[in-house]
């Protein structure tokens, strides 16, 4: 069970129905056992993957609020060593962010080589939020498609390796976890009344995201669509999918230097 990057022969169309575990996907027990040997795999790689140097890995989450980004960065991101890796949560620009250029934050935060970035939200909040929300006009945030894959492709080229996740989560299961939320005092803090101005522009974002995934989905920055109204079987996809990207680098351990292997303890 693997995900596939959105392509011209997998546009997706982001029903609610697409937000379900795929069918035969593990359950229970299966399920666990498949995501710790994936999580494993994925702590052993980003070992390798540190040592090697060779690369920086930019792991970019996208969703509606309440598709679970902080909770697959907890699980998924948690297995490996904190210290090989940054975190980014994009808000609202502030004043100096928006006297620049929209993609000069973004850029002060990608990750060197040796180390695992993740963006919560991202440089896309700037072909989303700003279309739906009209905060600034199409002329505008139409050209930001080839600025981004540019923007994109020239950090690949300098051996950062790019994976984007969009989130896509259910109607229905967006309500579910906003009920949940507010009931639970540990997590309402998070709710905010423009939660609910977003999900009421549901039809909108919907279009914004499909032009985004697909527009943007490139052999050097993929875009892939995780279901996740099942939580377990969100991580699962994510972790394979990381794990089978850094093991496609050909990642190596540094030999050790002549001077090195001469040494002898006594």
């Amino acid at each position: 069970m693997k995900l596939k990057p959105v392509s011209d022969n997998n546009d997706p169309e982001l029903r609610d129905k697409d937000a379900a575990a795929p069918r035969g996907a593990p359950a229970g027990d299966e399920l666990e056992e498949a995501t710790d040997k994936q999580l494993k795999r994925l702590e052993k790689l980003q070992r390798v993957f540190y040592a090697d140097g060779r690369y920086a890995l930019l792991v970019v989450f996208q969703g509606r609020d309440a598709s679970g980004k902080d909770g697959v960065i907890r699980k998924v991101i948690g297995a490996v060593n904190p210290l090989g890796c940054e975190f980014t949560s994009f808000k609202v620009p502030s004043e100096e962010e928006r006297k620049h250029d929209f993609l000069w934050r973004i850029h002060r935060r990608v990750p060197a080589h040796g180390t695992i970035g993740v963006f919560n939200r991202s440089h896309y909040e700037e072909l989303l939020v700003v279309r739906v929300n009209e905060i600034v006009p199409k002329k505008v945030w139409s050209k930001r498609f080839d600025q981004i894959n540019d923007f994109e492709q020239m950090l690949s080229r300098n051996n950062v390796v790019i994976l984007k996740f969009m989130l896509h989560v259910s109607r229905d299961e967006q309500k579910k976890r906003f009920e949940d939320r507010l009931e639970d005092s540990t997590k309402n803090w998070k709710f905010r009344a423009g939660d609910l101005e977003d999900r009421a522009n549901w039809g909108e974002f919907t279009k914004a995201y499909r032009d985004a995934l697909t527009k943007c989905s490139t052999p050097w920055a993929p875009w892939y669509v995780v279901p996740a109204d099942d939580k377990d079987v969100r991580d699962l996809l994510v972790a394979r999918t990381i794990a089978d990207t850094l093991d496609s680098l050909g990642l190596r351990y540094p030999k050790a230097e002549d001077d090195v292997k001469k040494i002898r303890i006594t």
